[in-house]
């Protein structure tokens, strides 16, 4: 079995380039803005991205002082807090921002009578070709993609050197488990509480990430088809539990209270454990604990799904506009996107600040400014990718459905089996 291409059209266009979420107190954002005057047009945005906060209220700060008829107020709400509860109480209690973010064909869905059409920006027109597929609906582009993602089994170089583990070997599941019993055998030697930091706490990690690489294959590696099963089977379901287990049974415990901030800031930046479940995108959290650990010494390793070698890669999520926003401030959110993905010194910050690979043409003579969004480039150069399947989910499903579930089977409360049952049952009903 060949390992499927997921968007050809990115896959194409980085060829050709040189580019190489619980509760609403907001307590892991600050708000960002500037001195308003009477005349100036305010924009609120609501993003979850904690990864980038201080980077993005950077480039705000500089779009302000390039148009100071424009004020941006930024909350950052995500990491450990539930971002999706989070935005619908904004929402609910009539706080709605006027730039926000969506995953994919099924928020589409949820908040679609307030997306503007998007289709007139230049953001829009730069788009690669497949990023708009999951918020196309009617001839209307209604949101703009954050960028590309790529995760996997992010690792300690020195941590599998100092072992005598060979991370250019491991290719399935048995390789995998016995480099992590080398690991466990010689922790106290290697410096290491445990070879994993498994955030159980955290149902993304589980239900949009880990399952993502298992179900991936069950829709095709689309999207769409996701949005459109009426049921899911589970067919890799046994692949799946096996290296749950693993990460769990080898991890720091108690895993239901390790959250993502310890599991990457407390734990594996600090040279504690010597693999987590995470992507590219947390590099910049690394960089700021260890900068030179985060230059060197972290690699990537595929998760390992039987008849494939190759990562996930996706856009994450996208940037939305609230249509139901004054017109003045609906153009004004346009213009500050268009700005930060298609102006001269937006596209210099979206690599060199936020570490992004782009997902927009007009990035030829930048670089990819970290190594690991670089391995993950090198995956996409030969075509060994997966789909993010997991953005087609009903509403809710990979953490209220399949991530609570498999937070039970931790527990010991159900079985694997039931996790199952109890999974598709949720997506069965939810389509009905």
């Amino acid at each position: 079995m060949k390992g499927k291409k997921f968007y050809t059209g990115i896959a194409s266009a980085l060829l050709a380039s040189s580019i190489a979420l619980t509760g609403c107190s907001f307590s892991s954002g600050d708000e960002s803005a500037s001195e308003s005057s009477e005349d100036a047009v305010t924009v609120d945005v609501f993003q979850f991205k904690v990864e980038f906060k201080e980077q993005f209220e950077e480039l705000v700060s500089m779009y302000e002082e390039e148009n100071p008829d424009v004020n941006i107020n930024v909350k950052t709400v995500g990491g450990g807090n539930d971002y999706g509860a989070a935005l619908k109480t904004s929402f609910s209690s009539g706080e709605e921002p006027d730039i926000f973010n969506i995953g994919g064909p099924t928020d589409v869905q949820q908040y679609e009578k307030y997306l503007a059409d998007l289709s007139d920006t230049k953001a829009a027109e730069a788009a690669l070709d497949g990023t708009l597929t999951s918020v196309k609906k009617d001839g209307k582009i209604l949101g703009l993609p954050y960028n590309q993602e790529g995760y996997g089994l992010l690792y300690n170089k020195k941590v599998f050197e100092e072992a005598g583990i060979n991370p250019d070997e491991i290719k399935t599941m048995d390789d995998l488990e016995a480099a992590v019993k080398k690991l466990d055998s010689n922790k106290k030697e290697l410096g290491i509480k445990a070879p994993f930091a498994f955030p159980a706490k955290e149902k993304w990690v589980i239900g949009n990430h880990l399952a993502n690489a298992y179900i991936a294959e069950e829709f095709n590696h689309s999207v769409m088809d996701a949005y459109e099963a009426d049921t899911i089977k589970f067919e890799m379901a046994d692949q799946m539990k096996r290296f749950l287990d693993l990460q769990n049974n080898y991890s720091i415990q108690p895993t239901l209270s390790l959250d993502y901030s310890q599991q990457v800031e407390e734990y594996f930046s600090l040279g504690k454990v010597a693999m987590i479940q995470q992507g590219n995108w947390v590099y910049n959290t690394i960089a700021s604990m260890d900068e030179e650990f985060a230059q060197n010494n972290v690699g990537l390793l595929p998760i390992p799904v039987e008849g494939y070698e190759g990562i996930p890669v996706g856009v994450p999520n996208y940037w939305v506009v609230n249509k139901e926003s004054e017109d003045e401030v609906v153009q004004a959110s346009k213009d500050f996107l268009d700005w930060m993905y298609t102006s001269e010194t937006g596209k210099k910050f979206v690599t060199e600040k936020f570490k992004f690979i782009p997902a927009y043409k007009g990035y030829e003579d930048l670089e990819i400014a970290d190594p690991i969004s670089q391995e993950i480039y090198e995956y996409v150069k030969a075509e060994k990718t997966l789909g993010w399947v997991f953005l087609g989910a009903p509403i809710g499903w990979t953490e209220d459905a399949f991530g609570v579930a498999v937070q039970e089977y931790i527990a010991g409360n159900i079985t694997w089996e039931e996790v199952l049952e109890q999974s598709r049952k949720a997506w069965e009903e939810s389509r009905k």
